[in-house]
């Protein structure tokens, strides 16, 4: 049985193809080259739904629906923080969704999808603000929705800024049967509803081997210092088998696309000089080791490397960098549980028993 499942085709699916090999990522028909780079995130959404059930989504439909979706959201934050004190942001946010219900009079007849994607940057602004000791920001349905995520946080919400957080967004939309997605269509298949099937996707998010790696990326950096303690830092690691956080991915065997995109992304903000040029030698000097140590195997900078390099330059504080990749991914959930629902059949693995047979089983095992 292959380990992990890798390899076995669990599903159908027409919202995106991982290739591995190649380095490409096909969203829906399109590069995800194409859509970091010219796409609005509420074409994107619009996109992945009309894909994956058939109806007529568009950007505007999207857009005014993600911005109605925020004032709903915040009419409920009072309970939301009533019930979160002390949680993690992921907990804070787990915790948000699971408020909702899957049918809301009251939230503007709104598409459930609508809900859960506009829900997220107001639970999360409100959590940290309130949890930093600071007044609440409320949403503007008119802005952006990445704009107004770094708005209800306090931070610089200017062009620039904010559309770097968008095309983040957009970059980590959809990526394939991974685990959090895989999650969320088994929830689905059995009917549970699109928001049960969110609050176990992000579930398997919460994991560290599936979305916590940015965050320990800026913690490389501190801890390597400066560039002339790059080379024995990462020496230090390989010798005693350490896991180098941004490097290496579970599909690619060549570079992630999703990491040229967000290296683009860290040139246009406002980064220091000196960070950036660091980040590059860091990059450098690490791939140039693992050659050396790995020639048969090929390991490439990894999408949670500039992730960590975008998150922080456009200011966000490093507990938010997962619940960030799930502001975006929720979008594909979304879709994934829409087509999920459309097939309309339940997931039921089978497995194989390898634990110890009574005697009499034994017995009928052998004598057939």
């Amino acid at each position: 049985m292959s380990e992990g499942l890798e390899g076995v085709v669990a599903t159908e699916t027409k919202l995106s193809r991982v290739d591995g090999a190649a380095g490409r990522l096909i969203v829906a028909g399109h590069d995800i080259e194409e859509l970091a780079g010219h796409w609005r995130l509420s074409e994107v959404a619009a996109l992945l739904w009309s894909t994956a059930d058939g109806q007529s989504w568009n950007a505007d439909r999207v857009s005014e629906g993600l911005g109605l979706a925020r004032v709903y959201a915040n009419s409920l934050v009072p309970r939301f923080l009533s019930v979160t004190e002390g949680a993690s942001p992921v907990e804070a946010l787990r915790t948000g969704w699971s408020l909702l219900k899957d049918s809301e009079p009251e939230a503007e007849n709104l598409d459930v999808s609508l809900l859960l994607s506009g829900a997220a940057p107001v639970f999360l602004a409100a959590h940290y603000r309130h949890m930093q000791g600071m007044s609440l920001i409320a949403p503007n349905p008119d802005r952006d929705h990445a704009e107004d995520y770094l708005a209800m946080l306090g931070l610089d919400h200017t062009p620039v800024p904010a559309r770097a957080f968008e095309r983040y967004l957009i970059t980590v939309a959809d990526h394939g049967t991974n685990a959090s997605t895989f999650t969320s269509r088994v929830v689905a298949s059995t009917l549970a509803g699109e928001i049960s099937s969110v609050v176990a996707a992000l579930c398997a998010l919460k994991g560290p081997l599936h979305g916590g790696a940015p965050g320990p990326v800026l913690d490389m950096f501190d801890e390597i210092g400066g560039m002339q303690n790059i080379v024995p830092w990462i020496e230090h690691e390989l010798d005693g088998g350490s896991r180098l956080m941004g490097f290496g991915h579970r599909v690619y065997r060549t570079c992630d696309p999703r990491a040229d995109i967000l290296k683009g992304i860290v040139g246009s903000l406002d980064q220091s000089t000196d960070r950036m040029q660091f980040a590059e030698a860091l990059e450098r000097a690490v791939l140039d080791a693992l050659a050396a140590k790995y020639p048969n195997r090929r390991l490439d900078t990894n999408v949670e490397y500039y992730t960590a390099l975008v998150l922080d330059g456009v200011g966000l504080p490093r507990e938010l960098f997962t619940p960030a990749f799930a502001m975006g991914r929720v979008f594909g959930w979304c879709a994934h549980i829409k087509e999920q629902v459309a097939g309309g059949r339940l997931i039921r693995p089978s497995s194989r028993y390898t634990g110890t047979l009574p005697e009499g089983a034994v017995a009928l095992q052998m004598a057939g």
